[in-house]
């Protein structure tokens, strides 16, 4: 499937959902995130890869490790994101993209623009947390 997108296209409600335009609109939105976290974590690995330097003083030190912990957990993150946009991406291509995975239906436009890796409608995603809060407080 070979869509142009219009440099000012935004998908919207009005249209069908996940029409071919659509689909490739939130393929290179995901896309382009990807690509994006990929490149901050290539910077993080080598800011970390040059950070061997042994400061004399405790408190420097300290504060490079602290540094250092932050990095390697914002790269962890960024790499289970990328997991997530590799899922989705999958999605798109075997057509069930934008739906709930636990009811079917669409997730709305505006859900999948703030997070387009979103599995579940926002319904499913509220009842999701109010379980998760109910065992939580067991």
């Amino acid at each position: 499937m070979n869509v142009t997108l219009p440099p000012d296209y935004k998908p919207s409600e009005k249209e069908d959902f996940m029409s071919p335009m659509m689909l490739e609109y939130f393929r290179q939105k995901l896309l382009r995130w990807r690509a994006e976290l990929l490149s901050e974590s290539n910077e993080t690995l080598q800011h970390l890869q040059e950070g061997g330097v042994l400061e004399p003083d405790i408190a420097d030190r300290a504060s490079i490790e602290t540094d250092r912990s932050l990095e390697l957990r914002t790269r962890d993150r960024a790499r289970k994101l990328i997991g997530k946009i590799d899922e989705a991406l999958n999605r798109i291509d075997d057509g069930s993209y934008g739906y709930c995975e636990e009811t079917s239906e669409p997730i709305s436009v505006r859900r999948l623009e703030a997070r387009p890796i979103a599995t579940l409608s926002i319904e499913a995603q509220e009842r999701h947390e109010r379980m998760e809060k109910t065992h939580r407080d067991d």
